[in-house]
């Protein structure tokens, strides 16, 4: 059974109340609660929720059998009769025990932020490999949880947390689900080893690669559309794209490179997720150069940035060459624009504007491009121009004698790579 299987069978929009818990935990992590929760009813909306209400409490811990306190279950369940809700989703992870024991008490089908993150990708997964790599997350979420999930799957009408796997899959034994575990990693394996013979494919013709990283909804996915004429779904939600693009994009030299859109971040990106999207976000690793797409128009927009930057310290990708590009300049207001940094690894852009876009071509490649060096290559040597012209881009080439001498603006990682080969021809 594949991913949004049961869109089409849902007969009623979810109606929920979303639940936030602050603890001292929670403040120490430096996640801006308000925030969070503003961003759940995002998320709720983009998985197809009516959101009704939101319910937020304070405590210094969170309640081991309610996870909120037990008069705040009491009032959520007076809010939830009163407007008719059928669901009540939390912004933090619980317990397969949590579950149960709120799903007895409430009577209402109980989700947390990483089951709707997940559903929300199971909505979006198109290719093999996205829809692999959901069920797998999904799964191995599950899994410790199943006692905590009977009536979540028993409910008719599908709706979120019942998308991906499925229904029947999950109420048959812990067994048959690490076996379906195990099939998945197997194929996700598979899908993983032929992504790797591509990545090694493309650097042995030195094809220069960039990634788009950043927030979701930053705007990654209409700059990969504009820079490469791709066609690619663009929608203003969270997540609106989730498998990985590559394009071809021609620079202002008529060199062409690689460009690549990559699944946006979010904080709280649940543990599960990061581990079965480990293959397709490795593609940032690959890259010789990271563009970090920002929207610049968000009020969270520093919060976002360090969350972007965390990740890709995870993935250990933190070190490489960036270029921070402000996006969705046009949405600010002007107290916005006059606080973002401008210099070369900072540009304010709109993905909408041709002029943009140039100076975007052309930062690119004054980032891929090293410092200028003369070659002097005998006539004989036929063999090093190949060399040539795949460390860089030869911008005048002049004959002396028996030698040929090439002018080369270098590719700064293909030259690290390819330069020995010339050390003893560089013509000083």
């Amino acid at each position: 059974m594949t991913s949004g299987t049961h869109d089409t069978d849902q007969v009623k929009k979810d109606r929920a109340i979303l639940v936030s818990l602050i603890t001292d935990e929670v403040k120490r992590s430096g996640i801006n609660p308000e925030y969070s929760l503003e961003e759940l009813v995002k998320l709720a909306e983009t998985a197809g929720v009516e959101v009704l209400s939101v319910l937020s409490q304070n405590r210094e811990t969170r309640d081991t059998k309610w996870f909120i306190g037990k008069g705040k279950v009491e009032e959520l369940r007076a809010a939830a009769e009163e407007l008719g809700a059928t669901t009540a989703i939390f912004d933090q992870e619980l317990s397969g025990a949590q579950v149960r024991n709120l799903e007895e008490a409430l009577d209402l089908k109980i989700i947390d932020r990483t089951q709707l993150i997940l559903d929300i990708f199971a909505q979006r997964a198109n290719t093999r490999e996205g829809i692999i790599q959901v069920e797998l997350a999904q799964l191995s979420y599950l899994l410790p949880r199943l006692s905590g999930h009977g009536k979540n799957l028993s409910r008719l009408g599908g709706g979120i947390g019942t998308r991906g796997p499925g229904e029947s899959k999950l109420e048959t034994d812990r067994r048959h689900i690490r076996g379906r575990i195990d099939d998945l990693k197997r194929h996700l394996e598979e899908v993983t080893r032929h992504r790797k013979l591509h990545r090694e494919r493309r650097k042995k013709t030195g094809i220069v690669q960039v990634a788009l990283v950043g927030y979701t909804n930053a705007g990654k996915s209409t700059l990969l559309k504009q820079l490469t004429s791709a066609d690619v779904y663009i929608q203003d939600q969270l997540f609106a794209t989730l498998d990985p693009t590559s394009r071809t994009m021609e620079l202002p030299s008529g060199k062409e490179i690689v460009l690549t859109d990559t699944v946006g971040f979010i904080q709280n990106l649940p543990h599960d997720l990061i581990a079965a999207f480990r293959a397709t976000l490795e593609e940032v690793n690959e890259a010789d150069l990271i563009l970090h797409v920002v929207d610049a128009s968000s009020a969270m927009r520093d919060d976002q940035m360090r969350t972007v930057a965390t990740i890709l310290q995870q993935l250990g990708s933190g070190d490489k060459p960036q270029l921070v590009l402000y996006n969705k300049k046009d949405a600010c207001t002007p107290e916005q624009l006059e606080m973002l940094p401008l210099d070369k690894d900072h540009i304010k852009v709109s993905a909408l504007d041709e002029a943009d876009l140039l100076i975007i071509r052309e930062r690119i490649q004054e980032e891929l491009t090293g410092e200028t060096k003369r070659f002097r290559i005998p006539a004989e040597r036929g063999d090093l121009t190949s060399v040539l012209y795949k460390v860089g881009d030869v911008v005048e080439t002049t004959f002396e004698e028996n030698d040929v001498i090439y002018q080369v603006e270098l590719q700064t990682g293909e030259y690290e790579k390819y330069g020995y080969l010339l050390e003893d021809f560089i013509d000083s």
